[in-house]
């Protein structure tokens, strides 16, 4: 399979996740209760632009120290985030989900990762200082926002995480918007324009008989049986 190139993912960045989501269920290369996140984990800029890239995971601990014979620094944390293509989003499993205590997001960490090329987090954690986050323009999805940093930790990086219910492996392509976040099958990723743009042809028949003058119900339930059946 062809790597997703630094092209695709600004297309990508473009799109909205809903308009991605209808075209995959077109492409039928998975359930359609599949592939994307929960509600729970919510964009917490939703002014801000789309965020789309190569999943960098990681997962953290805030409620307790880091063990004595604990490695994993944040030294090393920046080379697990270079072995990943740029553009990069920062997929964080948090150990202490659901009881989120400590955050590793805020002013210093959006600056380093913006630096690294990093567009944005998803955690099932939380984050902090949202007003300097925002100015960088770092995107985050979370549980929610937090005070404090606590005893926050890195303890692995560059392994599957589940968040949101959604496996996500190093490198995989997320789009993320005010809508939630999704994650998008690499064999499709040529085929999303002409996917969608099918879907968006569809939609805009039933559309302009809804917004046409002479609306009737007769004309509706034609053009829905048309498209649906029934």
């Amino acid at each position: 399979m062809a790597e997703v190139t630094a092209v695709q993912i600004k297309l990508i960045g473009e799109m909205q996740t809903c308009a991605v989501s209808n075209a995959i269920e077109g492409l039928n290369v998975r359930s359609r209760t599949e592939g994307f996140m929960t509600p729970d984990i919510k964009s917490m800029f939703p002014g801000m632009v789309a965020m789309a890239g190569h999943a960098v995971t990681a997962v953290i601990k805030a409620s307790t120290p880091p063990s004595e014979n604990m490695n994993f620094s944040r030294v090393t944390w920046v080379d697990e985030i270079l072995k990943i293509p740029a553009p990069r989003v920062i997929v964080m499993k948090d150990l202490d989900h659901p009881n989120v205590i400590g955050s590793f997001w805020g002013e210093v960490q959006s600056a380093i990762h913006t630096a690294l090329d990093c567009v944005g987090v998803v955690t099932d954690g939380g984050v902090r200082d949202l007003d300097e986050m925002q100015e960088y323009g770092f995107n985050a999805f979370a549980t929610t926002q937090l005070v404090s940093r606590a005893n926050v930790h890195l303890v692995e990086a560059n392994i599957p995480v589940t968040i949101g219910g959604v496996t996500v492996s190093p490198g995989d392509i997320l789009l993320g918007d005010k809508h939630g976040v999704i994650s998008i099958p690499k064999e499709v990723v040529e085929d999303l324009p002409a996917a969608i743009a099918k879907v968006e042809a569809g939609e805009k028949e039933i559309i302009d008989v809804c917004k046409s003058r002479d609306f009737s119900p007769k004309r509706l339930k034609d053009i829905l049986r048309q498209r649906y059946g029934g």
